[in-house]
């Protein structure tokens, strides 16, 4: 008796804490892609720009739209997170894509130029 008594016990006190953990888990959010990349590239525009926040924000959004292939996106936002300007190295593309860069420049020319000197549309 006292065995199944004592099974019992442990077995709700492994279920509160289960619980327990999964609503704590349920509150921890992810961070914002966007927000991280704001995050670090506004350092890059102080005094360049007026605000530099909207500015990194308004260039994460077009790269996001604009650029369709994973891998370019991804280095483009490395590019303009580590310097403040569309940037893609060659080394952060996979050889077979590395011909794609200029056309990715390219899409993206006339959305930074409006990011950079009027954010606000």
């Amino acid at each position: 008796m006292f065995l199944r008594i004592h099974a019992a016990v442990i077995l709700a006190s492994i279920a509160l804490c289960a619980s327990a953990q999964a609503e704590i888990l349920s509150q921890i959010r992810l961070p914002d892609p966007r927000g991280e990349f704001v995050r670090q590239c506004a350092p890059h525009m102080l005094g360049r720009w007026e605000h530099p926040e909207s500015v990194c924000g308004c260039l994460h959004d077009y790269a996001v739209a604009v650029v369709e292939d994973a891998d370019l996106r991804s280095a483009l936002l490395r590019g303009i997170s580590e310097t403040g300007v569309p940037t893609i190295e060659n080394d952060w593309v996979p050889a077979s894509k590395r011909s794609l860069i200029g056309a990715t420049f390219t899409q993206v020319a006339e959305p930074t130029m409006q990011c950079m000197f009027d954010p606000a549309k």
